[in-house]
């Protein structure tokens, strides 16, 4: 069965061949969401012909067209039109549309034409993404969705890329490598300008990039940090679910989900069902404080909505690995690494669209945005030495790092370039003790990888260090910090999907550019500490979140859950190996796999994580499998509609 294509849209030339592409394009398969949502919003060139064609099944479409000049936003609402007036006509440029959409909470995907020609760009984030191909007859077009254009150019998989997305995390730049050849991405933070043809001229000169975003500078106090913060998350809550009845939220009882738990409360919805899944390991503590947080939502107030809480039983939820071949309902961008738990995400979901919610909040983008990682210590070294020793210090005590390695790293002053060459290796995983202070974290190949997947990835890998890669900052700590926000960005498309199936908005609101913008803004010091708890998602929430709740400083996992999951469902891994599409393209070894499926508890499978490899296969099946029929016969808004 074909994979569900999540709400996409492109960007089509002004020409006869781009107006033709436009009834070539691939249509979701609404039937498979709960109501059948979904339509075509067309808006045309002022040629008539289509220009933007977007089939959203969740997301909003809001434009505007003043004379040659229109203005595209693709996101959770829809954009009133007298903001789209105050954004478009008072704008000259490019840079003055962008003061002027930092006012809006990011994250839409922005399309507009200035000054004779088009420019695209998504989120900061990454949430939101830009991808562009050439056609033979149309010239370049765009979309936020890969699948799309290796649809409309006939692009085949990219062997190199596949490879590898095996690993479990594919930093910057190499995260860009698009699984289609000659389909590309543009970085996140950056756009994609596509100039018109020159009078006289048929052709139009190629894409390009330019950056649109930069990482604020580091200067803000805790307290002025963390009023930003409390601000730019309340206002990306209210974006997704301002104004609906029903609405739901996963409550862990972690930080991240109690804080849009009552960020959700505060935008007064009707009912509001709190979800909960129990662990199944007997010393965790989410369940208490999830309980802990409803009755503290509940008490007090007699204007709160109605509360339902939903715990759904630790026997009733699905181990890792459970369901592997239901992946084929969804087709992501890419392979990704959460993909072995989607039963368990779908039961979630499931249990939330039973409640009659509209809009679903998780609190994905907590960790990467608030817990602060070590690599930052780098960038405090160099400004303010001592209180990094001092910071540092009470990390390596709790981390168990030793004191001359730990001094070694932090005075290391290796390029990104040379790191990223040198990141992959078919040395064992670094142990916990080893300090991580460099520009990421460095990668063991497979023990069931081929030799030519471990010399495609090696060579990915030595090609974009000698090819003098940019760091996505010249800071090692906001380069890693950036890209690993950008990262879990891409890994919450799975959770987007699996919502798509459903019929369901799944919505992170961490990952809003403001909210971004408005963490690393905050000096070093006061955003991460080993003494603090997520001190400045603390803060922010003051007055929001009860203190009694924001006292938390324990986090659990769910380790046990994944072996287990290895286990119980052996026989769907020894299934997904027999025939296995990877072994085909010659990037496993399916005997070592099946190997693997009888031995869950193997040691092997105890150093070296095997879900990227299960995400890759499951993708790949998806993939190959993946294009309904055409629909021929688009719908297209007149230029005078348009402009409505």
């Amino acid at each position: 069965m074909p994979g569900l294509l999540r709400d996409y849209f492109v960007v089509l030339p002004d020409s006869v061949a781009g107006h033709a592409v436009a009834g070539q394009l691939p249509v979701p398969d609404t039937t498979r969401t709960a109501g059948g949502a979904g339509g075509t919003v067309t808006v045309a060139h002022p040629s008539g012909r289509p220009w933007v064609v977007a089939r959203p099944l969740v997301r909003k479409v809001s434009h505007l067209r003043r004379g040659d000049d229109a203005l595209v936003l693709i996101g959770p609402d829809q954009v009133p039109e007298a903001v789209l007036v105050g954004l478009l006509e008072g704008a000259r440029d490019r840079d003055g549309l962008e003061r002027r959409l930092a006012r809006l909470p990011g994250l839409h995907h922005v399309i507009a034409h200035l000054s004779g020609a088009t420019w695209i760009r998504g989120t900061a984030s990454g949430l939101r993404r830009i991808y562009h191909a050439r056609h033979a007859e149309a010239g370049t077009i765009a979309s936020d969705r890969p699948a799309v254009l290796a649809h409309l150019t006939g692009a085949p998989l990219d062997d190199g890329a596949l490879a590898l997305r095996m690993l479990d995390f594919l930093p910057h730049p190499l995260s860009r490598r698009v699984l289609w050849r000659g389909v590309h991405e543009t970085g996140a933070g950056y756009g994609l300008a596509l100039p018109a043809a020159a009078p006289g001229t048929a052709a139009a000169p190629g894409p390009r990039e330019y950056r649109w975003w930069e990482p604020p500078p580091p200067e803000l106090p805790l307290a002025e940090g963390a009023r930003r913060l409390g601000d730019a998350v309340a206002a990306s809550v209210r974006a997704h679910v301002g104004g609906l009845d029903r609405i739901s939220c996963e409550l862990s009882g972690g930080l991240d989900s109690t804080t849009l738990t009552f960020a959700a409360r505060a935008t007064a919805p009707a009912e509001l069902s709190l979800l909960t899944v129990a662990a199944r390991d007997r010393y965790s503590e989410d369940e208490t404080w999830a309980r802990r947080a409803v009755e503290a939502a509940r008490g007090g107030q007699t204007d709160t909505p109605a509360l339902a809480h939903h715990i759904i039983p630790a026997d009733q939820a699905p181990y890792f690995y459970a369901d592997l071949a239901a992946t084929s309902a969804e087709l992501n961008d890419e392979p990704l690494p959460v993909a072995p738990g989607r039963a368990r995400a779908h039961l979630l979901l499931s249990r939330a669209h039973a409640t009659g919610s509209r809009y679903h909040l998780t609190g994905y983008g907590g960790d990467e945005l608030f817990l602060g990682l070590p690599h930052a210590y780098q960038d405090l070294f160099h400004g303010n030495p001592l209180t990094a020793w001092n910071h540092l210090s009470g990390l390596r005590h709790q981390l168990g790092w030793p004191l001359l390695p730990t001094l070694k790293a932090l005075l290391n002053r290796s390029t990104f370039p040379r790191w990223l060459a040198g990141a992959v290796t078919t040395e064992p995983q670094p142990v916990t003790r080893t300090p991580l202070l460099s520009w990421g974290v460095r990668q063991s190949l497979r023990p069931w990888f081929t030799d030519h997947a471990n010399a495609l990835i090696t060579e990915e890998f030595r090609a974009a260090g000698a090819g003098q890669a940019e760091p996505i900052d010249r800071w090692r700590g906001r380069h890693v910090d950036i890209d690993a926000v950008r990262m879990g960005a891409r890994h919450f498309q799975a959770m987007e999907d699996i919502g798509m199936t459903i019929g369901l908005p799944v919505a992170a609101p961490f990952y809003d550019d403001r909210v971004l913008e408005a963490t690393l803004a905050v000096r070093l010091a006061d955003r991460i500490s080993p003494w603090r708890y997520k001190p400045l998602l603390v803060e922010a929430m003051r007055g929001v979140v009860p203190d009694a709740l924001l006292a938390r400083t324990t986090k659990d996992h769910m380790s046990s859950d994944e072996h287990q999951g290895l286990r119980e469902h052996a026989s769907e891994l020894a299934d997904l190996w027999t025939g296995s599409r990877l072994a085909d393209h010659g990037l496993v070894d399916a005997r070592h796999l099946l190997r693997l499926a009888a031995e869950p508890f193997s040691p092997v499978l105890v150093e070296h994580s095997i879900s990227s490899t299960v995400a890759g296969e499951t993708w790949l099946r998806t993939a190959e499998n993946a294009w309904p029929p055409p629909d021929r016969t688009p719908t297209t808004i007149s230029p005078s509609e348009a402009a409505r």
